[in-house]
């Protein structure tokens, strides 16, 4: 095992850079041209045909057999004419990973002849076997078929010499089996809930998309010594591995030039992402050393969904051909910080507003309170949802730790709009007279010169106001957005739902509209008060103050879980039809299979390597140093050995420790395996099975220190974390 380490070594220095050279051309070129958009669109297929696709996007409804031959007939040609011989429905299962199967534009003419044939029908819908996908008991194994359908909101692209047709997944019996259905019915609801409350504002606002703006951190790491790293082959992190004498403490890799090595590979991926129309526009250092992020342009949310997850798959295939492996694992080495996709969300129009930006007009920013009062309620009803929508095993190494936000929701919007909220707290109930300027004297006036661009931004806050959007910042760099983003959306929906019940209420009494709307507000303002915080999420007071607050604190998946499948989730989401109890509990059962397999493997991962080769690496060396105090015995130096034995002694001590660490984690993982029901089965892996895993590394990391560099078997943490 050493001897691979050194290999990989040499592999390194020898590696030879792959240089990339951006287009001449301007990026307004070639952006897109691997999509088949608005442009290709009117160019291969008919404008009747065009207009009535729009039409159909824009209304939400079924399209037509006529239009899907159209469109299938032009998109055909365009694919033809890049490049692509193949064709498939790219769907998003509830995996890790996206899904695909590749059919051949071709098909064989009774004649014997190849004909290309690419019929409306093979568009809109395929049939793809779907019995080993999750499906949380949903159907029986042997009851295979499963529905892919195109999603004609998210245009088609080519990928290599193949077609890609975004489309949901379903079940036979039309129960969602992907992460892009709810998440389309989300966008929906908020869509039809927040359009009902802009009418009091704006009636020309007839359509509200949100937006997401996803910022995708990651690692890089040499492929040579990735691969002699067992542990981030099969876990995504790494199990075992002593801190760096120098790590990120010197605050110097943030944001400072970008290795040569790593800024050829963001412009090979950067150029490739923008030919497949992904705005991608922001490229640095992150704050660990190897640790970046690229960051893209506000896109409409389910577009920007489809993107990050295409992204993610782009990277990695051109991080191959730079001889690097990248990490989107939160916490792939312990003692720096790990990764997050921050989710920057906001609220789009019609008529080109964002509802979360103030200006300065008064009545305008009546409109951006309501939204973002109704934002902060929603998070406070159900900060629970939250929290399980962004509960992952990978994502709880994370949690609350070098810079990432804690598990605990909160809040966070700055010193400034706290003082507006406050104000209205306190001046909400204001007696409004016959011609008295409402705007004036409620203080809403005031607004624009206190908020414009002056919200601080909170690392430690879960969710933070930045001025204009809300970021998610919780949601875990591996994560698949469409998760949080359902739930984000759908309680946005039903609270904005309830805010208009309750001020059409007092409009029906007789109050001024204006009036009923900050009443209301300032009720919300209330009762989401204990939501907000402003201070440091990491600190133990804060941990305290939640707890009196009655903040939930659960920090570890297996746990949060558990609130996916409360009443109140229960009704939620059946309310607005986003998932049916029988799909929400299927999803459950999922993630906590899901949870259960990545500790096993991690387990097993940690067993194999301690095992296998820490243990007998460790007792080799020992016998080195066994051999040195006979020596030095044997000439008479007797008393200089005893620091040699004292160093023996250290290692068997940790020795010992690693093989009954060993052996009481598989035990432990016996036990649990024994238990059939999986949402018992995680919650044994994480109480019972994990707290191992700390204990077997802490010995491992000494022993790290002690055996000589040279009979080492795995890459460290200093080879893995400054890429040459």
């Amino acid at each position: 095992m050493a001897q691979l380490r050194f290999k990989a070594l040499e592999a390194l220095q020898n590696r030879v850079p792959v240089k990339v050279t951006a287009p001449s051309v301007k990026v307004s070129d070639y952006y897109g041209c691997n999509v088949f958009g608005d442009d290709a669109q009117k160019t291969h297929i008919s404008s009747t045909a065009y207009k009535r696709l729009k039409q159909f996007i824009e209304k939400g409804e079924k399209i037509d057999t006529a239009t899907a031959d159209a469109v299938a007939s032009g998109m055909k040609a365009w694919a033809i004419e890049v490049g692509a011989t193949h064709y498939t429905h790219w769907f998003q299962p509830l995996t890790d990973a996206t899904a695909e199967k590749h059919d051949a534009f071709f098909d064989i003419e009774a004649d014997g002849k190849a004909l290309e044939k690419f019929k409306g029908s093979a568009l809109v819908q395929q049939e793809p076997d779907a019995s080993s996908f999750p499906n949380g008991g949903i159907r029986n194994t042997f009851e295979a078929r499963g529905y892919t359908a195109w999603d004609p909101t998210s245009p088609a692209f080519i990928m290599g010499n193949t077609l890609c047709i975004p489309t949901i997944f379903v079940s036979y019996t039309g129960e969602a089996l992907d992460y892009k259905a709810p998440l389309l019915k989300s966008l929906s609801a908020v869509d039809k809930a927040a359009v009902a409350v802009a009418d009091y504002f704006d009636k020309d606002i007839t359509k509200i998309i949100p937006t997401l703006g996803a910022e995708q951190e990651y690692f890089l790491v040499d492929e040579a010594l990735f691969n002699a790293r067992p542990d981030l082959v099969m876990a995504g992190r790494s199990v075992f591995g002593h801190s760096p004498a120098r790590g990120q403490q010197l605050e110097d890799h943030y944001f400072g030039s970008i290795p040569t090595r790593v800024y050829d590979y963001m412009v090979d991926f950067e150029i490739e992402a923008l030919k497949l129309g992904m705005p991608v526009r922001t490229r640095h250092n992150e704050v660990a050393p190897s640790q970046f992020e690229v960051a893209p342009t506000f896109e409409e949310c389910n577009l920007a969904v489809d993107h990050n997850l295409l992204l993610m798959d782009l990277m990695r295939k051109v991080a191959e051909r730079h001889h690097l492996r990248v990490i989107f694992h939160e916490k792939p080495f312990a003692g720096i910080n790990g990764s997050g996709k921050h989710n920057n969300w906001a609220l789009g129009t019609n008529t080109g507003k964002n509802l979360l930006q103030p200006t300065s007009k008064p009545k305008e920013n009546l409109l951006f309170l309501t939204f973002f009062v109704n934002v902060i309620k929603a998070v406070h009803d159900y900060a629970d949802l939250l929290r399980a929508s962004i509960a992952s095993a990978s994502n709880d190494h994370r949690l609350g730790a070098n810079e990432a936000p804690p598990a605990i929701m909160s809040v966070f919007i700055g010193s400034e709009l706290t003082e507006v909220l406050n104000e209205l707290e306190k001046n909400g109930n204001v007696k409004i007279e016959k011609g008295d300027n409402v705007y004036m004297k409620l203080g809403i006036n005031k607004i624009p010169e206190i908020i414009l661009d002056t919200t601080d931004r909170n690392r430690t806050s879960p969710f933070a106001f930045t001025g204009n959007k809300f970021e998610f910042r919780a949601v875990g760099s591996s994560a698949n957005s469409a998760l949080p983003m359902t739930v984000l959306n759908t309680i946005v929906a039903d609270t904005l739902n309830k805010f208009k019940t309750e001020v059409d209420k007092q409009i029906d009494k007789g109050e001024k509209k204006e009036v009923a709307i900050i009443n209301v507000l300032r009720e919300y303002v209330i009762a989401s008060k204990k939501i907000r915080f402003e201070g440091n999420g990491y600190s133990d007071e804060w941990k305290e103050e939640a707890a009196k607050r009655g903040l939930s604190n659960v920090n570890t998946t297996a746990h949060a879980l558990d609130f996916w499948v409360t009443p109140t989730a229960e009704k939620l989401f059946e309310k607005y039809e986003i998932y049916s109890k029988k799909e929400l509990h299927a999803r459950y059962e999922i993630m906590n299979e899901n949870y259960i397999k990545k500790i096993q493997i991690e387990g097993r991962v940690i067993g194999d390597l301690a095992t296998n080769h820490i243990i007998p690496t460790a007792i080799e060396y020992q016998n080195k140093l066994i051999a040195n105090v006979r020596g030095l015995k044997e000439i008479g130096l007797e008393a200089e050995g005893k620091p040699v034995i004292e160093l023996i002694k250290e290692m068997s001590k940790h020795i010992s420790t690693i093989q009954k660490g060993v052996e009481d984690m598989t035990e432990a993982r016996k036990q649990a395996n024994k238990i059939t029901e999986a949402t018992k089965g995680s919650k044994a892996y994480c109480d019972k099975v994990k707290p191992y895993f700390e204990t077997i590394r802490y010995a491992v990391d000494k022993l790290e220190l002690i055996v000589g560099d040279e009979d080492w078997p795995l890459p460290k943490y200093r080879e893995l974390l400054f890429l040459r």
